[in-house]
Formats: structure tokens, sequence, C-alpha cells
């Protein structure tokens, strides 16, 4: 077996069994191709809000990236592919139930060993490609999906009025405040009618995950006064 190998497999192997951080602990990763990767596993109970600052210095000047759509998801993260560097200090603004906020540790990108010395070794990926929404530039909304170590994904930006929760259920949030008239009509990946829920009342509501009989893909479109406002997709993982 080559030399190089020998050396760089138990590497490989401590760095796989190393544990996610929990927020308010963060990871930032370098994988290569001017992307950088920020991700964490959130275990607080109740999070309004995760927001994604970067600078080009650790103690000022930070500045909010993005906000995340889903902050109470278990498991999230978003790919940087517009930084001007690697160099560049990231950090988490965390707010909490009861008006409660922390901001995390400041760190700096760190070379993704075990991506980069599969490359070098020439070891399969057997691993489904990690995607996370696109961070375009200093732009607070999501962009399309990007594969660590395949070809871009489709491009596809995850709706904020309908999709899927952490507890696996549809959350539908509705803009509040306006005195306008909802429905939301719903679709098999076909086009195939499944279901609409007309004149809705309640602005901030979630689905029964059995309503749609399996997992995968599924439309939606949604309508405000009788015209189409958003026309879009969400995904159901298999869990029943």
């Amino acid at each position: 077996m080559n030399k190089l190998l020998l050396v760089l497999l138990p590497l490989v192997a401590c760095t796989l069994l190393q544990a996610q951080d929990t927020l308010p602990k963060f990871s930032v990763k370098n994988i290569g191709n001017r992307h950088i990767v920020i991700d964490w596993v959130n275990k607080f109970e109740t999070v309004k809000q995760i927001s994604i600052q970067r600078s080009f210095d650790s103690l000022k000047n930070f500045k909010t990236i993005l906000t995340v759509a889903d902050p109470a998801a278990q498991l999230n993260g978003y790919a940087d592919t517009k930084a001007d560097n690697d160099r560049l200090f990231y950090r988490l603004y965390i707010l909490l139930d009861k008006g409660v906020y922390l901001f995390s540790d400041t760190k700096r990108p760190a070379w993704d060993t075990v991506v980069n010395i599969k490359r070098m070794t020439g070891i399969p990926d057997k691993q489904p490609a990690v995607q996370f929404p696109v961070i375009n530039g200093d732009s607070s909304s999501t962009g399309p999906l990007i594969s660590t170590n395949k070809p871009k994904a489709e491009g596809w930006t995850p709706s904020k009025f309908v999709y899927t929760f952490k507890d696996g259920y549809i959350r539908i949030s509705l803009p509040e405040g306006e005195d306008k008239k909802y429905s939301i009509k719903f679709f098999t990946m076909n086009d195939q009618p499944l279901f609409e829920l007309k004149d809705i009342k309640e602005k901030n509501f979630k689905i029964d995950k059995t309503d749609f009989y399996h997992s995968g893909w599924f439309k939606f479109e949604l309508y405000e006064d009788g015209k189409l406002k958003e026309k879009n997709k969400f995904f159901l993982p298999k869990e029943f």
C-alpha cells in the first residue's frame, strides 16, 4: 500500500469520529473551490433567530450575510461562495426566548482535512454529498444548493411561507398584519392535485405529514387574494 496512504488513513478516521459542534459552538471549513461551509447542531429548546456574520478582523465590523430561514432546525449550515479569501472571521448571532441573545466565539475557516485527504489519496467518498444553500455575497437570501464533492445541483430556494419543519410537519407561515385572503394548492411532482386549503384564517400553523401519504418532493402554489404569490416545492424525509 502507498506509504502516504498508510500515514493519512488514521488521520481521516480520527477526523471523521470528531463530534460536530453544538450551539453556540459551530464549524467553519474551507472545502476548496472558494467554498466556506459554516455548520452547527442546535440543541436549544427555543431559538428565535440565527444570523451568520463575517468580518475582516476578529473584533469589529461584523456584517450579517444571512439570517437562517428555520433557526430551530437541529442540523443547519450554509456555504459562503463569495468570500474574498479564507482569512475572514465568522461568528453567529443567536436570539433565544424572551429577548435573550448571545454571540458565538469568532472563528476563521479551517481546511477540511477529510475532503482534501480523500482527493489526494484517491479514496472514494461513499457518503452522500452535503448540500447547503449558498450565501451569495452579502445578501440575506439563500441561493441554489451546492454539493461539496459533486457538480452543482439544480437551483432551489426554500420557501419562507411553506416549508418542512424539524418535527417532519409542514409549517405554514403567512405574512402577519395584512388583511388578505390566502389559499394553498398541493401537488405531486407529476402535477397531480392532492388537496387545497381555502380561505386560510390562521397565519401560522402546521400540516400533518401523513396527509401526503409518502416521503419525497411535493409542489405547492400559494395564492394571495386569488393571485399566484409563490410556486415552489418542499421535501418530506422518509420518517413514516
